[in-house]
């Protein structure tokens, strides 16, 4: 099913357990469950707790962060397409990822826009591809593997 609503904050925090200032998606743009596709926001502002320490000077987004920003992405599609939310217990694990590229850093003001596409789900493992862009060029790409979970079950 296609959505060009777009997901806020607020239906962000229903859906996913993260929190500040780990909660690294700001909004969903638009999603297709049937394509198996979501597109997602970052806004990078010079607040981040992570520019205090990291590269002071010249601030630079930790790498493992736009991963995880692209992980978070891939864990809103497959909420989409499992129904199991955080709210219901749902938790998507990392649980690999493979062919990770950067290919620009990504800093204060940029905004980055985040694609996932699902490439394999086989019971509770969910194979996804992801990049995120910053003004239409590429800033990091992988393919990241996942395990959703209900941690209110058994």
């Amino acid at each position: 099913m296609m959505s060009v609503a777009p997901i806020d904050i607020r239906e962000i925090m229903r859906l996913l357990p993260h929190r500040y200032p780990f909660l690294l998606i700001d909004r969903v743009l638009a999603f297709d469950t049937g394509a198996g596709t979501l597109t997602a926001l970052k806004n990078v502002t010079i607040n981040e707790p992570f520019f205090t320490g990291h590269f002071p000077d010249v601030p630079v987004m930790p790498g493992v962060l736009i991963l995880e920003a692209m992980a978070q992405a891939a864990g809103l599609l497959a909420v989409q397409i499992s129904g199991m939310t955080a709210e219901g217990g749902g938790i998507l694990y990392f649980a690999g990822i493979d062919h990770a590229r950067f290919k620009r850093p990504v800093g204060p003001g940029d905004q980055l826009q985040i694609h996932a596409k699902l490439v394999k789900n086989k019971r509770d493992i969910w194979k996804f591809e992801a990049r995120a862009e910053v003004d239409g060029k590429l800033a990091c790409s992988a393919e990241m593997m996942c395990a959703l979970r209900n941690v209110n079950a058994g």
